[in-house]
Formats: C-alpha cells, structure tokens, sequence
C-alpha cells in the first residue's frame, strides 16, 4: 500500500483523504474481540448470495466500518491502532501522519461534526452527558432530528459550534493535518465553517509549528433535511459558499460522465464515458437514438462547465450554439455551474459513497466491452477529474480498476467487499458475491448476470493500462500550470472549447488553454476527449499551421494505441484514437 501511495505522490497526487479516524462507536478496537466470517468465501460462485449473508452476520462484530458514528471526536480511533490502550494511539496516530508526509503526500482527515452516533440516556450518547438536549437539533415535537441518518448535531448553538472550531484547531495543531472534509456540511452554517477557517488561518509555523492558512478544507454542500433552502440558518452548501474558498463536491460532472445519478432505479443509464448514444447498451431506460444524443451533448456542456471549475460565471458556447454561463446550464433544476473561483469546485466520478467507478461502467458499459475498452474508458473517465481546474478527487484504487462487487454502500461490508487487491493476478474485486441485500438487493437482478460473468474480471494487462495511463494523466497535469489556473478570470480568459456548437461531435470533446505568459513551456496546450468507439478527427482552425504535437510523456505511452495520436498541422486537425484521452502542446 505504502508503495503504491508513494507512486501515487511521484506521479502528482498531492493529499491522501482518510475516511473517519477519530473515535468511533461501532467496531471492538481490540483484535482479539473482532470476529471474521465463518465461511470459505473465494470458494463460492461470483453471483452468490452467500458471501454477503456471512459478511453481514458478523458486521457489527468484524474490524471494518466507515466510521461515520461519532463517539469521541477529539481522539483518534483505537481500532486502527496497533495498541488502543492509553496514548499509544495518539503517539501512533501522529506518526501515521509523519510517515505519509514522508512519502510525499499530505493528510486530509474526513470529519463528522453534523451527527452523533447516539443521543440521550444511550451510554454512547456523550454530549447528552454534558448539557442534556443541547447539542443535538430539536424537531418541533421536540424529537432528535436525524436526516442525516443518525442523531442530528446543532452547530448553530454556540457551544457545539466552538466544540467544532476548537477540535478542529487540535487536529490540525497537535496531530499536523493537512486538511479537512466535512461529511454533510450543508448541515452546518456558513458562518460555523467560516469560523473554522478564520481559526485555522491563525496558525503560524512560528507559534503553532502548522501554516493554517495552508490548509485545505471541502465537503459536502448537499441541501437536504430540516435545515434545507436555508430553513434555520444560511447552510455551507454548495452556492452559499461561493467565493468563500471553501471547496464542494461537484456532483454535476460525476453524472454527467458516469450516466444518470446515484439513486437511479436503473442502474444502466449511461453518460459520456459509458457510452451513451455512441456505444449503447440496449436499455430502453436511455430513450430513443434521439434522446440519447440530445442528453449526451447536455452532458457535454455540463462537463465542459465541470472543467473550468464549475464557474456559474464562465461564459462560453454551449453545444446549441448559444452564449451562455455555467450557471445557466442546467442540472436538474438547478444552474450546474455554482462556484467563484475554480479552486472551490472539487471534481469527482466516484467516491467511497455510491458504486465505484469500475462498477458503475460495468452496470452501464454494453456487457461484451473487452477488459482493455473498459480500461479505457476507466481512463477517459479519470481524465476529466485531472485534466480539468480545481481540485480533483479519486478514490484509491480506482486507478486499478478496483471493485466492490457492485456494492453502492459498502460502509459496513467487511474486507471482503472493500479491500483493494494489490496483486492483479486475484482480480479487482468484481464477482465476489452479490453485494450485501440492505442496499442493494433492488438492484441484484440487475447485478447477478454480469457477476456471473468471467470476462468482466479484468486481467493484469487492464489493470497495469491503467495504473500507467493514471500516472501519465497526473504528470501532465502537473507539467503544466495552465491546468491550476487560480481565478474565475483566468479561466475565462485561457480556458476555450473551441468546436463548441451544433457541430460539434457527440461524444468528443476539445479543449484548449492558453499558456502564454505562463507556462514557460508551451503556449498552449489542447486536450482531446475522446468516448467514441472509434477514432475522432477535430479540426481547429485557429491552430492551422501551429507547432503542435503530443504531450511529451503520451509519445512514450502505455497504450501503444495512443501513441498514435497525431495533429496535421497543414489543416488544424487532431486525430485521437478511440475512448482516450490525447493531450497536445503548442510551442
């Protein structure tokens, strides 16, 4: 693991984000008292319902967890210690995080400030041992709100918002973190999340030994529950903090490229990177070939807004060929484009929550992809998260084509169902079983014929195409400053999508930054989307008799195929092969 990590940081990954490492309620720290399912599980069939029935009749015993239940959030989970006993875990925890500094990258701990694990006379109930019914959000009939799945905290009274600021400081203080993520930070105020920030950048190397104004912080903007639309207080979801510097995740690209959203009933609706109108799957769920164009080139214009940052100020062309601004797109309902600056978009395809990228393109994918088209478009998909401004998410190992056996919410799945495999050679996870019932038993009938499926194992040659092909993404990105642009006018001004349009190709697309005055380099560089099934020709006239050719580090790539990627520059036309990725420099 260490290994890979430090791979990872020598090809341009800067943060490793840890899922909840503070103290939670709901798994035995010691060893000794963590039981294991009592079954062979990799002797039963990859479509069987059995696997999941013995994960799950130990998984409030086993050592796994998310650990999204609080109990103490000032210490450091014991269960991921070698001795949990006294301050071993706190000497442990802070070596942790001088060792992965050591390797190159820094550590963002996952936070749940928003709920408790427990409230009441329950003996897991802490803050109710303090001031009873203070520190939890009342309903009307005086219950404990829990929309967000457990006891609701209020972090618009004054002592649960300083218990915030203060645990927070500590983290970053005493343990050296490097950044946070608020789990559901719609359900706190803006002003909570601003005080934290101001709290932070107090920190000086001289006086704390942190530069807290270094520090990262981004969560989840999502606008739900009793407090939505601003309902008790002005919430921290994604519009309210434009132009805070505070980062939100950008779930209008995610479904733009995977296809659908989360919560679909069918699994199988498809999006850019999974083939929608270009590769079909057959399932009526996507609509006529009519349909199925007119909602992938939307999804075009979603994503072209998700790289410039998800701006709701960029103005540019969308594909019918009108002037407009990112938050004039649609999503839902709702403008796709919301943010002030790139830096507060953080843009993902997959995450802990939901299927992982790898199992979604297997739901949505035509069933009969080779594993090396599946590696491609594994690819392509991770290709708008790195080639594109602001912050990019991925989930590890999402880079070796990593799966859950189709599990959309693995919280409490055991190893079995979570672990990343690091020899390629006992797969990637997929076909380990049906995932767990309480989640996903709705979607088994969809699930239980690719499970069963051999050919949707994908050998070492897929997984090590795209490991490699993550690894060239990432030093391109990090090659170039014109893909950190830091202000809504730098993006306007450098960022294009030149063949922008009616004319423009479904399921290609093409843009173009300009370098000059910034990369010493190059003075621009292009970069080519391609999710078709065949090769793609764009041509772009402003670059007709241009010095182009391809990036430096794609002229030695993995994938012999794109190596083949050209630009004539007698007539301004690139030629990307298909479902890849092709970056192009200017000098």
């Amino acid at each position: 693991g260490m290994r890979h990590l430090r791979g990872l940081g020598d090809a341009g990954v800067t943060h490793l984000h840890l899922l909840p490492t503070f103290d939670f309620a709901t798994i035995p720290e010691r060893r000794a008292d963590q039981r294991r399912p009592d079954c062979d599980l990799a002797a039963l069939p990859p479509d069987s319902p059995r696997q999941q029935e013995c994960v799950a009749a130990v998984a409030d015993t086993d050592g796994y967890n998310w650990g999204y239940d609080p109990l103490h959030y000032t210490v450091p989970e014991g269960g991921y210690a070698v001795d949990p006993a006294g301050a071993a875990r706190t000497t442990e925890f802070r070596r942790m995080v001088a060792g992965v500094n050591g390797a190159g990258l820094r550590v963002v701990l996952d936070v749940v400030y928003n709920h408790t694990s427990a409230a009441g006379a329950d003996p897991k109930s802490v803050l109710d041992q303090i001031v009873p019914g203070y520190y939890h959000r009342l309903l009307d009939d005086g219950t404990v709100a829990n929309s967000t799945c457990c006891a609701n905290t209020a972090p618009e009274h004054a002592m649960m918002g300083k218990l915030v600021v203060d645990s927070m400081v500590t983290w970053a203080r005493h343990y050296k973190v490097d950044g946070f993520r608020f789990d559901l930070m719609g359900h706190h105020p803006k002003a909570n999340i601003l005080a934290v920030r101001a709290a932070l950048d107090k920190l000086t190397l001289a006086r704390d030994g942190v530069d807290g104004r270094s520090i990262l912080l981004y969560g989840e903007g999502w606008n739900f529950g009793e407090v939505a639309d601003d309902a008790r207080f002005v919430q921290a979801t994604q519009a309210n903090l434009a132009g805070t510097g505070i980062g939100t995740f950008n779930d209008r690209l995610r479904d733009a490229v995977r296809g659908g959203g989360p919560f679909d009933p069918n699994p199988r609706q498809q999006g850019f990177a999974s083939g929608l109108f270009t590769d079909p799957n057959g399932d009526p769920v996507n609509g006529t070939e009519a349909q199925q164009r007119a909602r992938l080139l939307h999804a075009h214009d979603q994503i072209k807004v998700g790289l410039t940052g998800n701006l709701r100020g960029y103005r540019f062309t969308d594909s019918a060929g009108r002037s407009v601004t990112g938050g004039q797109v649609d999503y839902n309902g709702a403008p796709a484009g919301y943010t002030a600056a790139p830096g507060e978009a953080v843009t993902y395809v997959d995450a802990h929550d939901n299927e992982i990228l790898y199992d979604a393109l297997a739901y949505k994918l035509p069933q009969d992809t080779p594993a090396a088209d599946r590696a491609r478009m594994q690819v392509l998909a991770l290709g708008t998260v790195v080639m594109g401004q602001g912050a990019g998410f991925v989930t590890t190992g999402t880079e070796l084509l990593r799966s859950k056996s189709l599990d959309r919410n693995s919280y409490n799945s055991g190893d079995w169902f979570n672990q990343i495999r690091w020899d390629c050679r006992q797969g990637n996870g997929f076909g380990v079983g049906l995932p767990p019932a309480a989640d996903n038993r709705d979607k088994w009938p969809y699930a239980q014929p690719l499970l069963a499926d051999p050919a949707l194992v994908p050998d070492c040659a897929a997984v090590e195409l795209t490991r490699a092909r993550y690894a060239e993404l990432l030093r391109i990105r990090r090659s170039s400053p014109v893909f950190g642009l830091s202000t809504a006018a730098q993006v306007q001004q450098r960022v294009v999508f030149p063949l922008s349009g009616p004319q423009e190709t479904p399921g290609v697309l093409t843009m173009t930054v300009d370098g000059r005055g910034l990369d010493r380099q190059w003075r621009s560089v292009t970069v080519v989307f391609n999710a078709t099934p065949q090769a793609a020709t764009q041509r772009v006239t402003g670059l007709r008799g241009a010095d182009v050719s391809l990036h430096p580090v794609l002229r030695e790539s993995a994938d012999p195929v794109l190596r083949t990627a050209s630009f004539d520059r007698g007539t301004g036309t690139f030629t990307v092969p298909a479902r890849s990725v092709a970056v192009f420099v200017q000098r």
